[in-house]
């Protein structure tokens, strides 16, 4: 560092600052070492024989600038601050159309944090930024090397861990922070973390505050195209900017921030960690290479430019800095689209922000005349013209390298120059205050002529007051807002995010088709059939027909299970469903392949094809560390219907076993009994067999839950729908578990030992003994009665109703006793007890049997009468007195049962059900014929089938 007071190049700045160190404070102190330590970073950077670049990220100005010198020194060798291992990437540019992201991302982590999974880190790429204009210059020009520097995506965790909780790194922040909710394109780089060459920003916060206040600014991306791009990049008179003074100028604010950094903690070891990378790997190689360090050029940020470490430059330090080795993590490298807002969300830049340095640099490059570098074959690139020139220069070889000329400074006159008053250009105004009118009238405001003028005048206006010859972007934005904005915004995007539109919009990048992923081509290809162009943002509607055209039926495949891997909105379904055992013949689909294309980039990350992307997910749902016997369900059920896959479903099934043993909760149950019975009604229609599997799922479920069931009554955490699951699955797989061998004796005890204290369980309970034969109905009704008429338990009522409603799931046969235990409560219930009951039964029943209310209220429509006038007469079927079993015609004083006019007109019927109950009298005779085989008898024995029969044929 001492070698830098020693220059002679920059003496008189160092004694102007000095004075002017000891004018403010009085005398020597620490403000006079901040000042020459700006002059010792500007000249050590200076002087260093392999000439430093120093930029700054999306900076229009930097871009002319990297442009212009490009020409101008021809370098054979590029280093370029990014990660090293995204260098073969680079190449797939040309076939993008920017801003697009290159991408590095690992699903299995080793090495890191599982709860870190997945890494993704991300380097977002425009056309206006320095960056792109190196890569371009290095890919298309012959006999020129790009060489990465920066440390790899898996050195981003690795010292990401040793951070310890600071702050994000420069250049490097978490997605989502300063996310815009206005704009849905802010998340397209998900979570990844981000790479940027050249942060500038204060870290300081103190300092930035300072700068904003002062300069009259909102945010510090207006401050730096006011007070930083406006100066740097008027390359044109008496005051244009050359490239010793612009790269004076970066090292010099680079330098400043770096020296108001606060504290020496993780956050700067990172850094200088960084600076000797960087600075390591480009001695490597020069050494390997033999190349001399001025026929090169190091692209960095102002911050790391001017660097304080040892190993600074081509002669510094070696030997004192060991670059650790890479993790056996498995890095998967592509490249996504990306745009400026997800850019200015990723960075914390205002929004905006990125689309007007676009348009700046549009107009750097009409007002400079620079010729920028393009990729040749870029999508959405201009085709070039001068091709004779380019055909002349690329004859005569390449140009000789301009070798820098001794530094001199340039710093002391630029810091002197008065502002450069800019003239107010009225044409470009006036056409932007006709163009914001223009677009607030179709966006639904009640803008005028008048309101162009307003806009106009207020733009000067508000420049004026902030010592501003020239109205900026952001003057006109505050203009437009004050003049247009009203109280409400009538349409989705309010006046600031239509001056954003009008000043560029929010360019979104796409990955052309031969940059994807062979997965991401390889869905492409297999929907080509559709004839949609789904590379295109936005949303296709596809109609697929498979009756007329069954070779759509494998783009019906893809679809479904693009549907089950792709977000939300990525393959949307209109029309058709696919569930087990059931095939659409037609289905319209809304299709939005191009809008989530990084989602389907990033699919291409985990394999070559969707089936097996698919397949490997459903198998780390199964085995993973969280599964549960509803998830391996799951699985074996998607395997079945996406798939296709006997194998894997049979697989994921007895793995399903092993899960099921395992578990000791209760939780999943009603997840478990919908899913196997889905299940079973699938291999019972379309396989001969059931597979082993599921037999032995119901064989081992059935003891599983018999054995749970006494615990899960007395468990407070077990929900009375969990309990009411577990017998639901225990008695509609009773045929099937007592046929594979399994014991009857295991519910019935089961039940015995169980005791429940909470009122919904106990009314569950109660349901599962009438279903086992240990409890009649009438001794249930009882039991009904005797809560009704205890005035302590009727406030809890309601919790038996919803254990009652519970027990529709298991034995639905109580529908009826459901019915008639709410009729009863409405009935006997005095208002001054029911008023205040009803809202809780109401909510009871809302919040916890929901989806067994229809199965209660078509019970109830059964047994109501349909007409309101029928109802004064009706008698409800529970208050109809019982007959004994052996009454006879004229014990009940002439009058038959209902339904017994049914067995007359059907006697063969009638003779064999007799047969099966065991009645053995004789058909009875009457004036009229046969009266019935004991025909009495079976109606008031059965009396239910006979009344149900009897709304069937329509029989009085």
């Amino acid at each position: 560092m001492s070698g830098g007071r020693e220059s002679t190049s920059f003496a008189a700045l160092r004694g102007q600052l000095q004075e002017a160190a000891a004018t403010l404070a009085g005398g020597p102190d620490a403000l006079e070492g901040i000042l020459l330590g700006l002059v010792d970073d500007v000249d050590r950077a200076v002087r260093e024989p392999l000439e430093i670049f120093p930029v700054c990220h999306h900076s229009p100005s930097s871009a002319t600038a990297m442009a212009r010198r490009l020409r101008e020194k021809q370098p054979k060798v590029v280093y370029l601050e990014l990660c090293e291992d995204l260098a073969p990437l680079l190449a797939e540019l040309r076939n993008c159309r920017l801003p697009v992201a290159v991408q590095a991302f690992a699903g299995d982590v080793d090495g890191f944090p599982q709860e870190w999974a997945p890494l993704s880190v991300v380097a977002p790429i425009t056309e206006a930024s320095a960056e792109y204009q190196a890569i371009a210059y290095a890919l298309d020009t012959p006999g020129v090397e790009l060489v990465l520097v920066d440390r790899s995506s898996d050195h981003v965790f690795q010292w990401d861990g040793r951070r310890e909780e600071a702050a994000p790194d420069e250049g490097e922040t978490a997605q989502g922070a300063q996310e815009d909710s206005r704009v849905p394109e802010a998340g397209l780089h998900g979570e990844a973390v981000g790479v940027e060459i050249g942060d500038l920003r204060p870290r300081f916060a103190e300092l930035e505050e300072h700068l904003l206040r002062h300069g009259k600014v909102r945010h510090w991306s207006e401050w730096w195209h006011q007070y930083v791009e406006v100066p740097l990049g008027d390359s044109s008179g008496d005051a244009a900017v050359d490239h010793d003074t612009y790269r004076q100028v970066m090292f010099l604010v680079g330098g400043l921030f770096r020296r108001l950094a606060p504290g020496d903690g993780a956050r700067v070891r990172v850094d200088e960690d960084r600076e000797r990378y960087m600075w390591t790997r480009m001695r490597e190689h020069l050494d390997a290479t033999g190349t001399d360090p001025a026929d090169c050029l190091y692209v960095c940020g102002a911050f790391h430019a001017a660097s304080r470490v040892e190993e600074f430059g081509v002669r510094g330090r070696t030997g004192t800095f060991t670059i650790s080795p890479r993790t056996a993590t498995s890095w998967q490298y592509g490249l996504i689209p990306s745009s400026h807002a997800a850019i200015e969300a990723q960075f914390g830049l205002a929004a905006g922000s990125v689309s007007i340095a676009s348009t700046e640099w549009a107009k750097s490059l009409k007002r400079t005349r620079v010729k920028p570098y393009r990729l040749a074959g870029q999508a959405g690139a201009k085709k070039p013209t001068a091709k004779k020139a380019v055909t002349r220069k690329a004859a005569a070889g390449p140009a000789a390298p301009v070798a820098a000329p001794a530094a001199a400074d340039r710093l002391s006159g630029f810091l002197r120059r008065p502002p450069v008053l800019d003239s107010l250009d009225e044409a470009e105004l006036l056409g932007w205050s006709v163009d914001i009118v223009r677009a607030a009238r179709r966006s639904g405001y009640l803008a005028s002529t008048a309101d162009a003028v307003a806009v106009f005048e207020t733009s000067i206006l508000l420049a004026g007051m902030r010592d501003r010859a020239k109205p900026t972007p952001y003057d006109f934005q505050d203009a437009a807002v004050t003049c247009i904005e009203k109280d409400v915004v009538p349409g989705r995007r309010d006046v600031r995010r239509l001056v954003e539109i009008m000043m560029g919009g929010d360019r979104i990048g796409q990955v052309g088709y031969e940059a994807l992923p062979p997965l991401a081509r390889d869905v492409h290809d297999r929907l080509e059939p559709l004839g949609l162009r789904l590379q295109q943002r936005g949303v296709r509607r596809a109609l697929l027909d498979m009756a007329s055209r069954p070779e759509l039926r494998a783009c019906s495949d893809v679809l479904w299970m693009l549907r089950r891997l792709l977000p939300h909105g990525a393959a949307r379904p209109i029309m058709g469903e696919r569930r087990l055992g059931e095939r659409s013949i037609q289905e319209s689909w809304d299709l939005a392949l191009g809008t989530h294309q990084r989602a389907l980039i990033e699919l291409g990350y985990e394999g070559v094809s969707i089936e097996q992307v698919l397949e490997q997910r459903l198998r780390r749902d199964a085995y993973g560390p969280g599964a549960t016997t509803a998830k391996v369900l799951a699985a074996v059920e998607d395997a079945t219907l996406y798939l296709g896959s006997r194998r894997l479903a049979d697989e994921l099934g007895t793995h399903a076993l092993k899960v099921l043993a395992a578990e000791r909760g209760v939780d999943g149950a009603p997840e478990v009994l919908r899913r196997v019975r889905a299940l079973l009604a699938y291999y019972r229609t379309s396989e001969p067999v059931l597979p082993s599997w599921i037999e032995s799922f119901v064989k081992s479920g059935y003891a599983h839950y018999c054995t749970l069931l006494p615990t899960a009554f007395r468990d407070e955490d077990a929900t009375v729908g969990q309990v009411a699951a577990m017998l639901g699955f225990l008695f509609s797989m009773e045929g099937l578990a007592l046929s594979l061998g399994c014991d009857r004796t295991q519910l019935e005890l089961a039940v015995g030992q169980s005791h429940p204290e909470d009122p919904s369980k106990t009314a569950l309970l109660w349901a599962a003994q009438v279903q086992l034969g240990t409890l009649s109905r009438a001794e249930l009704r009882s039991r009904c009665d005797a809560l009704l008429a205890d005035p302590l338990v009727v406030p809890a009522y309601p919790r038996y109703l919803s254990g009652f409603v519970h027990a529709l799931e298991p034995v639905p046969g109580l529908a009826d006793v459901v019915v008639e235990a709410v009729s009863n409560a409405f009935a006997r219930l005095p208002d001054a007890v029911l008023l205040p009951w009803l809202p809780l039964l109401i909510t009871t029943l809302r919040a916890n049997a929901a989806e067994l209310a229809p199965l209660l209220i078509r019970e109830a429509g059964r047994i109501f009468p349909g007409r309101l006038a029928a109802l004064d007469a009706w008698v409800p079927p529970w208050r109809t007195p019982p007959v004994a079993p052996g009454a006879r015609r004229a014990d009940l004083g002439g009058h038959a049962p209902r339904g017994a006019a049914l067995l007359p007109l059907h006697p063969a019927a009638c003779d064999a059900v007799a047969g099966l109950l065991g009645c053995d009298d004789g058909w009875t005779r009457d004036s009229s014929g046969p009266s019935g085989r004991g025909g009495s008898v079976l109606t008031v024995r059965h009396p239910e089938p006979a009344q149900a029969w009897e709304a069937v044929l329509a029989r009085g």
